[in-house]
């Protein structure tokens, strides 16, 4: 772990300032009637802070693992009392009723719904009695994934929110052995792969690298050597990747960039984490991973809403995991 507890808490104010604060919001919602019409706050109690409900998920898992791995820093105890005030047995239940109420099949999926299984494995460690009360939404959100996982004819490839190879690593990470369903599908989804189209990386608007994402993944079910083989086939050419450059941190969208930068950091370091100890390319990757990390970083600010509510998350996972 490389954080600093001067730099958690830094990054837990960017958390303090937008998961209890409702507005802007940006809602994915379907209207089934009028009865529907009512304000995030009363939509989805315990996440409707940090402008949308996949951010405010994951922005609490920051301050549940901060709070876990700086336990003695003041900051730790008012981490931990935001945890308190969101996560309560009547909001968890009204976040299961909105999650399977009606025409809400692919709500937050699979972006959202994985961070959710990765906030609950982090409140397991840190906070096992918010765990408890935030199981019923874990078991509600695991059974959508798992049903959707399997009947998902191909992979999305995108460098955003539906990125399928993404959402996998992180269930995969949560659920342990309870994901085997999700293995299986890596494996078959991406399993064959080659030639992956690393230079038509980046989008305009990504915040994760469908290649890199695929790499990462695909370390986690293969053995060293069998990933070495597989990695040579999927990304001859690593070296080509250099730091993406946002042109407007206040544009929702182009801030994206920055986020790229932080993922891509830690992608580069599952790909050299799974290869052989002997492998030249895990050399090559840790710099190339520290470069990104560098560019990355310099962009977690706060100075504006549209990357301070989401950013720090990113950065605390590099930092941290």
């Amino acid at each position: 772990m490389r954080l600093t507890a001067a730099t958690a808490a830094r990054f837990a104010r960017l958390a303090f300032d937008c998961v209890h604060r409702e507005y802007p919001n940006k809602i994915a919602h379907v209207l089934s009637s009028d009865a529907d019409v009512r304000p995030p706050r009363e939509l989805t109690p315990a996440f409707y802070g940090c402008f949308d409900w996949h951010s405010a998920v994951h922005g609490h898992w920051m301050l549940a693992r901060l709070a876990r791995l700086f336990p003695e820093e003041p900051f730790a105890q008012h981490a931990v009392a935001r945890l308190r005030r969101s996560i309560t047995p009547v909001n968890v239940d009204a976040e299961v009723r909105y999650l399977v109420g009606p025409n809400r099949d692919s709500f937050e999926r699979p972006y959202g719904l994985a961070w959710l299984l990765a906030l609950h494995a982090e409140l397991q460690q840190s906070a096992p009695e918010l765990a408890a009360i935030l199981a019923p939404l874990e078991d509600a959100a695991f059974r959508k994934m798992s049903a959707w996982i399997q009947k998902l004819p191909y992979p999305d490839r995108c460098g955003q929110h539906a990125n399928t190879a993404f959402a996998l690593g992180l269930i995969l990470d949560a659920k342990g052995n309870s994901g085997d369903i999700f293995r299986e599908r890596a494996l078959h989804f991406y399993g064959n792969d080659a030639n992956g189209p690393l230079r038509m990386e980046p989008s305009g608007e990504d915040f994760l690298s469908p290649c890199l994402a695929e790499a990462d993944l695909m370390r986690r079910v293969l053995e060293p050597s069998l990933f070495a083989d597989w990695l040579s086939g999927f990304l001859p050419d690593i070296s080509m990747l250099q730091p993406a450059v946002s042109p407007d941190r206040a544009d929702g969208k182009l801030a994206h960039l920055d986020g790229l930068n932080l993922s891509r950091a830690w992608m580069l370091r599952g790909v050299a984490k799974g290869l052989p100890d002997r492998d030249a390319r895990k050399d090559l990757c840790s710099n190339l991973a520290e470069k990104h990390r560098e560019a990355g970083l310099a962009s977690v600010t706060g100075e504006h809403y549209e990357g301070g509510h989401w950013l720090g998350t990113f950065a605390v996972y590099l930092e941290t995991s």
